[in-house]
């Protein structure tokens, strides 16, 4: 099988797969497609209802509220409280007509709820039209009566000259009973209570029984008038009472009947429809639970028959290539290993795996050739590496060479600088003695010596031991001078050294170069500064300087100044070597500290100075140099380095491996 598939190229193996993987999905799309058109509909049912519900559980809202506005308005009628009910019915009206008409799921039933909702609508409007009769009522037919009879009791009062007449006794059970008939009846009105109907009932008949008996004791015309007519107004009173209980009872019914059944009954209609509805969603989700089971399980088997059928080609198509690449790999190996004797299988197959294998067997015979070419090559290697060392010996020779001829230069000028004053020293010594001779010899003669001549041995004496003590102890500064900066040259000690003291120790050592050339000094270090590091490569890097400035910024006895300053930064010393000689061009300045790079080289120069003077800057005293110089203007050596040298006691230039540190690129202004 394995065989088989390998006559089909890797690229339409890999495609199979490709093509069996787009099968896979294009049959499930298309079957997850066929169940979303049915999942979707039933979810619209399942929407649809939901929607329905939100409508019908705002019209039983807004129903019930309404009914409470009706019965707040019949108990206590208020024009904030009518304003709100008719708002509320334009409310129901458009919920009905805007949203419940247009539903899908309520458009057969909108007309069973509109005619029970637009009937509580109307019974509103008849009792609304009955509540004025019943105002209308209490207040022409029972408040009208009444004013009229509290103003004929005042009458009677006061066509009543005798508080002891005969008529005040039931007068005033006529006056308490018509007081307590206006209390019930005002609570009945307000309050519909049944007690408070049989109460005013009660008390009207009460001033009905009183009226003949005060006609009998009227003992005056107006008593009489005033009784007969009270007498009409009680009756009046008695039948706007009665109209007043019948209209409220008309009320109750009406508002039981046409308010509270319609809105029961359009309840009702909502409560058969949520029904339905329920019924409806349960459906659609019954539905959509039974297609989303039907599609995964056909989404399943699909899948488990297609995995199948998958592993199965994969699997044949990577022995395909995993056999012959495993062949590959262990010829790689073999070749790595160096045994290039093994051949390559699979080299005759036509597919890309073949191919490889093709180009590993070239690889081999490559690799044969390229192991004869490295034997020669090495051979070659090793004959430039001895010659680099003997190159590498040269060049450090060089180097210390460049280092003995400037010490050996200090040496001279020191020698000729100590010879003035041992010469000097020597004749006035020798001139003492021939002093001394002569002085002893006129102190054995005979003839008396005079005090004259010895003062003048004495004066004598004392400049002779002057002379000779300066002289002397110029030669010894030089000497103690020379001798440090020649024990710092010599040993690579570190130590703490005090830089004012060690620089002027240094420029004492070099005044013999300064004095051939017309050379002005000028430094400015500040005593105190203390540095733990190499006061030998200080002296080496101040000395290079020198020399390099002697013989290159003020060449040919051209005059000039040096400036050498030092400033404390912190945890650093910045030193400034600046003269105001011959200056450099920017080519100058770019290989200034290349090894071997001199402009002087038919005059004997090697150009190792600057570039010892870098490594042992940046590498022993572990800080960093920067060039300044324009030509015909000067140069400025800009040092900054640490109080506390972070380089090695070796010297800056000393080989490693075999070759030489060379210096990074420095600052420089051109």
């Amino acid at each position: 099988m394995v065989g088989l598939v390998r006559a089909v190229p890797i690229r339409w193996r890999i495609l199979s797969i490709a093509a069996l993987n787009s099968l896979v999905v294009l049959i499930l799309a298309s079957m997850i497609w066929s169940g979303a058109r049915v999942l979707s509909s039933a979810w619209d049912d399942v929407r649809q209802v939901r929607e329905s519900d939100k409508v019908l559980a705002l019209l039983e809202s807004e129903t019930s509220r309404l009914q409470n506005l009706i019965h707040r308005y019949i108990n206590q009628p208020s024009p904030d409280l009518f304003a709100e009910i008719l708002l509320l019915r334009e409310a129901v009206l458009g919920t009905l007509t805007n949203r419940a008409s247009t539903d899908p799921m309520l458009s057969g039933s909108v007309a069973e709820l509109e005619r029970v909702t637009e009937r509580f609508l109307n019974g509103f409007g008849d009792l609304r039209a009955l509540q004025g009769k019943i105002k209308d009522t209490y207040e022409n037919q029972v408040q009208g009566p009444a004013r009229d009879i509290a103003g004929l009791y005042s009458i009677i009062e006061g066509a009543t000259g005798r508080r002891d007449a005969a008529i005040w006794p039931p007068l005033g059970r006529s006056r308490e009973a018509f007081t307590a008939m206006l209390v019930a009846a005002n609570s009945y009105y307000l309050s519909l209570s049944k007690q408070a109907a049989e109460d005013a009932r009660r008390n009207t008949e009460t001033i009905e029984r009183t009226v003949p008996v005060m006609i009998e004791f009227a003992d005056n015309d107006l008593q009489k008038m005033a009784l007969q007519r009270l007498k009409a107004r009680v009756a009046a009173l008695r039948d706007g009472l009665q109209t007043l209980s019948d209209q409220l009872a008309s009320r109750s019914d009406l508002l039981r009947n046409a308010i509270d059944a319609s809105q029961a009954s359009t309840i009702g209609a909502i409560d058969a429809l949520s029904v339905k509805m329920r019924q409806r969603e349960q459906k659609a989700q019954e539905t959509f639970d039974r297609t989303l089971t039907g599609i995964s399980r056909k989404v399943l088997w699909i899948a488990v028959i297609f995995i199948g059928v998958i592993m199965i080609v994969g699997t044949l198509i990577a022995l395909s290539i995993r056999l012959p690449l495993q062949q590959i790999l262990a010829a790689m190996h073999a070749i790595t290993s160096g045994d290039y004797g093994r051949r390559v299988a699979g080299t005759e197959a036509r597919d890309e795996v073949g191919a490889m294998a093709r180009a590993v067997e070239v690889f081999r015979e490559n690799a044969i050739d390229k192991r004869r070419a490295e034997d020669d090559l090495r051979a070659s290697k090793e004959k430039a590496e001895s010659a680099l060392l003997e190159l590498n010996a040269a060049q450090q020779n060089l180097i210390d060479a460049e280092r003995l001829a400037a010490l050996g230069g200090l040496v001279a000028g020191v020698a000729h600088e100590v010879n003035n004053p041992i010469g000097i020293s020597l004749t006035v010594a020798s001139s003492f003695s021939r002093k001394t001779t002569m002085f002893e010899a006129d102190l054995k003669g005979d003839a008396p010596l005079r005090r004259s001549q010895l003062d003048e041995f004495v004066r004598s004496s004392r400049d002779a031991a002057q002379q000779l003590v300066a002289n002397l102890q110029r030669a010894a500064e030089l000497i103690q001078s020379f001798k440090q900066v020649a024990v710092d040259r010599s040993h690579a000690e570190r130590r703490q050294f005090n830089l004012h003291e060690a620089t002027d120790q240094i420029v004492a050592s070099l005044k013999p170069v300064l004095k051939r050339a017309p050379i002005e000094l000028a430094i400015d270090v500040p005593d105190g500064l203390v540095i733990d590091g190499y006061p030998g490569a200080y002296g080496q890097i101040l000395t290079n300087l020198f020399l390099n400035a002697a013989n290159h910024a003020f060449a040919d006895g051209r005059a000039g100044r040096i400036a050498i300053t030092a400033r404390p930064r912190g945890d650093d010393v910045e030193i400034v070597f600046a003269d105001n000689g011959a200056g450099m061009t920017p080519d100058v300045q770019r290989q200034a500290f290349d090894p071997f790079f001199t402009t002087r080289r038919n005059e004997g120069g090697t150009g190792l100075g600057l570039h010892i003077v870098y490594n042992l800057v940046t590498q022993q005293l572990g800080g960093r140099m920067m060039l300044e110089s324009r030509l015909g203007q000067g140069t400025t050596f800009r040092i900054i380095m640490p109080r506390t040298a972070t380089g090695g006691p070796t010297d800056a230039d000393t080989p490693i491996d075999g070759n030489v540190k060379w210096p990074t690129r420095t600052i420089s202004s051109s």
